[in-house]
């Protein structure tokens, strides 16, 4: 099969827009796409629409896409709704660049917008918390406040789901594991969040703009040992687009930089035990063998860093350093702007923002954006391949979804 050509890209600024509606947010992501591609809303031939919390946050079900895409003045064509947690937007990615692909259409839009801010802040969590299996809830939070008690963890041994995303204590549970094992310790996990920090400062769709030293991310407020308020990402509202295109389509608008999808794959999560291959390994060894390529080829890399120490052990499992050297990857320097390799220029989820059914999308925009050289401050010199990963939801030990994209002018 051919591949898939990303043509445009466009999204709002991720933040709180409480005034804002899913349409007008939707709206401004789609036509800045439909800009940046040089074509018409006329042209589009079918659109895939992700969204994963409207139904629990704004009372939109069932026909989510439709409204939107409508108020773009976009109608006719075939609307898909896709709801796959904070997997949402590049599941829409990946639909469209299959039906392409395939040959079925040339022209189609992937979209992904959120809003999870609302008045009661219970909400947005309790919304959030839907992400998992709902029948073994109960379960889960027993098994959370034991981890935390038997580790020690005073702060995380109350309050999840009510004062905090269930999902933190997750990744706080699994950042304590990384530490006993490895010796990792809660200053490099913070050292992730100053180094995104950073890179959100050079970023003008950011929701957090302000750059953080290590010292700053561990005063703040603990969230859930060892996660202060800085290593867990925000909440937010926003809309991340993408026009695809076959490539005699391209050719035949005249992209100049036309960019390329080597890869997109989505897995799901299954029963497995915890320390064995999970959905981020699984994806991102068939995604590199799609594209022909290894971790020493990316030039780039967006990582869905929900917490700060989900990214640097995602070091480890995308293969840019051995197991339990995560730590030391983030010491050195290699995953800041001007290091080896690049992670979350655009500042990731921990500043950029998580506006859950938006953010693959987000990240989708932001590679495109550093493959044409068009980051300003934040632009990665040289870079020719990236890669996208993002996850959504629980199951067992593992998430419930799971998309990987490598993309390369």
């Amino acid at each position: 099969m051919e591949r898939a050509v990303v043509a445009g890209v466009g999204m709002t600024r991720f933040g709180k827009h409480l005034d804002t509606g899913l349409k007008a947010l939707g709206r401004e992501a789609v036509l800045a796409a439909l800009a940046d591609a040089g074509i018409d809303k006329s042209a589009l031939q079918a659109a895939f629409v992700g969204n994963a919390m409207a139904g629990l946050i704004t009372g939109q079900e069932c026909i989510r896409g439709q409204v939107v895409l409508r108020s773009a003045g976009i109608g006719a064509i075939p609307v898909v709704n896709v709801e796959n947690a904070c997997a949402s937007a590049s599941t829409a990615l990946h639909q469209a660049c299959a039906m392409v692909a395939a040959g079925v259409y040339d022209t189609v839009l992937a979209l992904g917008v959120e809003k999870l801010y609302h008045p009661d802040k219970k909400r947005s969590f309790a919304a959030i918390g839907s992400a998992v299996d709902t029948e073994e809830i109960a379960k889960i939070m027993e098994a959370l406040e034991q981890s935390a008690a038997t580790q020690g963890a005073t702060q995380a041994k109350s309050g999840a789901g009510q004062k905090r995303s269930m999902f933190m204590d997750f990744y706080a549970a699994a950042a304590r594991r990384h530490m006993e094992r490895y010796g990792t310790t809660a200053r490099q996990f913070a050292a992730v969040a100053a180094k995104n920090a950073y890179h959100g400062s050079l970023n003008p769709h950011a929701q957090f703009q302000q750059a953080l030293t290590v010292d700053e991310v561990l005063a703040a407020p603990m969230i859930a040992e060892p996660l202060t308020r800085p290593m867990c990402s925000p909440i937010g509202d926003g809309a991340a687009a993408a026009v695809i295109v076959s490539p005699s389509k391209a050719r035949e608008l005249g992209v100049p930089q036309p960019v390329t999808v080597d890869a997109c794959i989505l897995r799901s999560g299954w029963d497995h035990e915890l320390d064995d291959e999970g959905t981020v390994e699984l994806c991102v060894r068939e995604a590199y063998e799609k594209a022909g390529i290894g971790p020493e080829d990316l030039d780039v890399i967006e990582a869905h860093d929900a917490s700060a120490p989900a990214e640097l052990m995602y070091y480890e499992e995308f293969g840019l350093c051995k197991p339990g050297e995560g730590g030391a990857l983030i010491d050195s320097g290699a995953t800041k702007i001007g290091g080896r390799i690049p992670v979350n220029p655009s500042g990731g989820l921990l500043r950029k923002g998580h506006p859950v059914g938006a953010t693959g999308l987000a990240q989708i925009t932001e590679l495109v954006q550093q493959l044409r050289g068009q980051c300003g401050r934040r632009q990665v010199e040289g870079a020719r391949v990236g890669m996208a990963q993002n996850g959504g939801g629980n199951i067992g030990t593992d998430a419930a979804a799971m998309c990987v994209t490598i993309v390369r002018v």
